[in-house]
């Protein structure tokens, strides 16, 4: 195995071989550049480079682009002769193939479904994706909570809406347990759900749920190359990126201790990486920085990809040592400002100026600083990429349906499972009560001999003093729920559910 991912050459005449060192690719990635300077090719020739080395990829398809990595590169094609050219400038014998691929989609149409929980989403992450108010993300894990003691499973989104609804009716009660509970604030929650489900967030949740095994599989000696469709998932940038946040803490739960691996066990590419950090509150931004710390011990490595390096906040920035920096525009001061901070970031070079060669390269060209044998970042390099081998550009709706049907994972996931969960288990609660109810009012006797019809509400889980029947027969109703409930919690407390640093549900190591 050679000792990383070849990037290109670079020095003079870009006649000197330019690696990223497999056993340091887990001290995380900058692919950063305006667009059309060639990000695209650049996260397409890593993600070939790692697959050849039998390490899994996964990554987002914002633009539909890297769709050809399933498909060999031709020398029919228009780009073979600068592609040729260019190889042989950095010394590279031109060798077309494909790395095996398998396409996701939130959606299900461009690739096989990708679901989760809500469970396993946890509060903190669906708080960032429904945007609540910190009133209202206390008052949503309050309601985890309670889902939790009372061994309530939130699937998808119908479970939280019941469960809401449940927790609306009895805040009084909860709020004596766990803390204020606002109906004014369930109700922001449940308006945020609809436009969520608007936005198609109901497609994100449910199961079977993704087995991340499926991800980080080698077929026949290469990594397997995940592809998430995101065209359409980009126009809900909440979505996307509490999404892939969400799959970067279930890494970061899951995984165990590897300490530093000789190659990663999964690279994980984020592209349009400033959608995490736009708006994000500073406790969220700290637990990324958290979580960009120590996952690397877990063997994976994370490449943030945007425009610009300073897109990405401080403390996350000085977790990445691996840099490839394509050409920046500074048409104003503003810009002018952060090319010289991106170049600040670089040990400089004698042989140039760092900020001018970031404005200076071409398409397809970069300035590169890898980490050396060491962990200590090399000089800037001025490098010219290396061509994919792989098609530069989308494949065509049959190609993509052809590798669907070859996929590994065909057949998991396409349909949909609705087991059993909270909302199934709220409803058969509130029926029983209603009988309980109907029962306890039958049993009293009738008022001067005469019979009166009497109707459970159905209001609200625990009894009060306006339940039909009078106060007495309220208490009695209150009593018999509350001695039901204190029964349910006495078995459900023991096995409630651990929770990790993003809220998600804990897995063990």
């Amino acid at each position: 195995m050679t000792e990383g991912v070849f990037i290109g050459g670079g020095g003079p005449d870009h006649a000197v071989p330019q690696y990223l060192r497999f056993d340091m690719a887990n001290r995380h990635g900058l692919i950063a550049g305006a667009t059309g300077t060639g990000k695209t090719v650049t996260l397409q020739i890593l993600a070939e480079g790692f697959s050849a080395a039998g390490v899994p990829v996964f990554l987002s398809d914002v633009k539909g682009d890297l769709a050809g990595l399933a498909k060999a590169g031709s020398p029919e094609g228009k780009l073979h002769e600068p592609f040729l050219k260019r190889a042989g400038i950095i010394g590279l014998d031109l060798v077309y193939g494909a790395p095996p691929v398998v396409f996701w989609d939130l959606f299900g149409e461009q690739g096989h479904p990708v679901r989760t929980t809500v469970s396993e989403m946890g509060p903190l992450l669906l708080a960032r994706m429904l945007e609540l108010t910190d009133v209202q993300e206390g008052v949503l894990n309050v309601a985890f909570r309670a889902a939790d003691d009372e061994g309530l499973p939130l699937l998808d989104l119908k479970d939280l809406r019941a469960l809401l609804h449940w927790c609306g009716q009895n805040a009084q009660d909860l709020s004596l347990r766990y803390g204020n509970v606002a109906t004014a604030s369930v109700g922001a929650i449940q308006r945020a759900l609809l436009v969520l489900e608007e936005q198609g967030g109901t497609h994100l949740f449910g199961e079977p749920a993704l087995d991340l095994a499926d991800l980080m599989a080698v077929d026949e000696g290469r990594g397997r190359v995940s592809v998430l469709a995101a065209d359409r998932l980009m126009r809900s940038p909440r979505l996307y990126a509490t999404f892939l946040l969400w799959l970067l803490s279930e890494l970061f739960e899951t995984l165990p201790e590897v300490g530093n691996p000789e190659k990663p066990k999964l690279v994980f590419f984020f592209d349009e990486a400033h959608l995490l950090f736009d708006d994000a509150p500073k406790a969220l931004v700290s637990k990324v920085e958290q979580v960009a710390r120590l996952i690397r011990s877990k063997g994976v490595g994370v490449f943030f990809v945007t425009q610009n390096p300073a897109d990405v906040p401080d403390d996350v920035l000085g977790q990445i040592g691996n840099r490839v920096q394509h050409a920046l525009r500074a048409f104003t001061a503003k810009d002018q400002r952060e090319l010289a901070r991106a170049a600040e970031t670089y040990r400089a070079n004698p042989a140039f100026d760092t900020a001018e060669a970031i404005a200076a390269v071409g398409t397809g060209e970069a300035v590169t600083s890898m980490l050396d044998l060491k962990g200590v970042p090399g000089i800037a390099e001025r490098t010219l990429i290396r061509p994919p081998a792989s098609q530069l550009g989308p494949v065509t709706a049959e190609e993509r349906s052809a590798v669907m049907a070859a996929s590994p994972v065909a057949g998991r996931y396409d349909v949909a499972v609705d087991r059993e969960s909270a909302a199934e288990m709220l409803a058969a609660r509130a029926a029983g009560a209603a009988a309980e109810a109907e029962k306890a009012l039958a049993a009293e006797p009738a008022d001067d001999g005469l019979t009166r019809a009497r109707r459970y509400s159905g209001a609200r889980s625990f009894g009060g003093a306006h339940s039909p029947g009078g106060a007495g027969t309220g208490q009695r109703i209150g009593a018999a729920m509350t001695d039901a409930l204190a029964k349910e919690l006495k078995g459900t407390t023991g096995r409630r559910i651990v929770r990790g640093l993003f809220g998600t549900v804990f897995k063990g190591r």
